[in-house]
C-alpha cells in the first residue's frame, strides 16, 4: 500500500507526454522538492487527464487518469500550487467542485 500523507495540486498544466523523470523535474521546480508520501497533481491544459506523481520514501510512482467526457474542475488561484485534502482529492478525481469542500466533506463555500 502507498502511504500518502500530504497532497498537492500543480496549477500550471503539464504535457501529458511526460514520463517519470519530466514530472520529477516539474514537482522540483514547482515545490522545490519531492518529498516522502506526498503526491503531486498534474492536469493538462483541457483538463480531461490528470496525472500524479506519489515519492514512497523509496522510489516515485507515477499514475495516469483519463476523463471520457467532462473536464477535472481545476484552479486558477494565483499561487504555483495548492494543498488539498483527502475529500477535497476524492471530489476532484470525480469531477466535482473540489474547491467548496471544507474538513470532514463539510461544503464551506456556496
Amino acid at each position: 500500500m502507498i502511504r500518502i500523507e500530504a497532497i498537492w495540486l500543480a496549477v500550471e498544466p503539464l504535457d501529458m507526454r511526460a514520463g517519470t523523470e519530466a514530472a520529477l523535474a516539474r514537482v522540483v521546480h514547482v515545490f522545490g522538492s519531492a518529498r516522502p508520501h506526498h503526491a503531486y497533481l498534474f492536469a493538462n491544459r483541457r483538463a480531461n487527464r490528470l496525472k500524479v506523481l506519489v515519492h514512497d520514501g523509496i522510489g516515485v510512482w507515477l499514475a495516469a487518469r483519463r476523463l471520457n467526457q467532462g473536464r477535472f474542475v481545476w484552479t486558477n488561484e494565483g499561487a504555483p500550487s495548492v494543498g488539498l485534502t483527502r475529500a477535497q482529492f476524492d471530489g476532484l478525481v470525480l469531477g466535482l467542485p473540489w474547491q467548496r469542500i471544507g474538513e470532514a466533506g463539510v461544503i464551506s463555500i456556496l
